[in-house]
């Protein structure tokens, strides 16, 4: 099974949460989240396009193992680690000063997330694949098509407290605090901690 991935060490910490992340509005009206659910499934053929191209320029964007507390994400402490990585990611686009701007992430990543309290574990998938929009202010835009996992904290984001595995089409709008907004075109969401716990 060949799939593409979003992965790199700092990213995935944003995503997972193991950064402090702190809350900010969520509200939006039906017509703006109409409009990103479309923004998000065009963003995200544009994705598939851009990664599907294998020419070059791609380099290794390897994760790293990551812990977090009891009651961070889940009731539980729990570790991260890669047990298959081969994320490689893009620069498509970079600011005057030279850092990226614009990066594709793909390549298979499974990522095993252990309840260290208990040993249960749980290999998860996180093979999809992004085209990722960083801005000045240091929040994110995330064109997403496949499975990626991601962390919300206590009213960090649209998700309750928790380990996700996010499936489909979307869209995950990182704020500059670290707030997670995620509008799904058509996507489903696993809880891990469930799975685990």
């Amino acid at each position: 099974m060949r799939r593409t991935v979003v992965a790199l060490s700092a990213l995935a910490a944003v995503l997972l949460g193991a950064v402090p992340a702190s809350s900010a509005s969520a509200s939006a009206s039906a017509d703006r989240d109409t409009a990103a659910a479309g923004t998000a499934s065009a963003n995200a053929g544009a994705a598939a396009n851009a990664v599907a191209d294998e020419g070059k320029g791609w380099e290794p964007a390897p994760s790293t193992p990551w812990d977090v507390p009891s009651g961070s994400r889940c009731d539980f402490p729990v570790h991260g680690e890669p047990i298959i990585d081969k994320v490689v990611r893009r620069v498509l686009d970079t600011n005057s000063d030279g850092s990226a701007k614009r990066v594709a992430y793909k390549g298979d990543l499974v990522v095993r997330i252990t309840n260290t309290d208990t040993g249960a574990y749980y290999d998860a998938d996180a093979s999809g694949r992004a085209i990722v929009d960083h801005r000045t202010d240091g929040s994110q835009f995330w064109s997403v098509h496949g499975p990626v996992l991601v962390g919300f904290g206590e009213n960090g984001g649209a998700l309750t407290r928790g380990l996700y595995i996010i499936d489909g089409v979307y869209a995950l709008d990182i704020s500059a605090t670290g707030f997670k907004t995620l509008t799904m075109a058509h996507a489903t969401s696993e809880d891990l901690c469930a799975r685990i716990g």
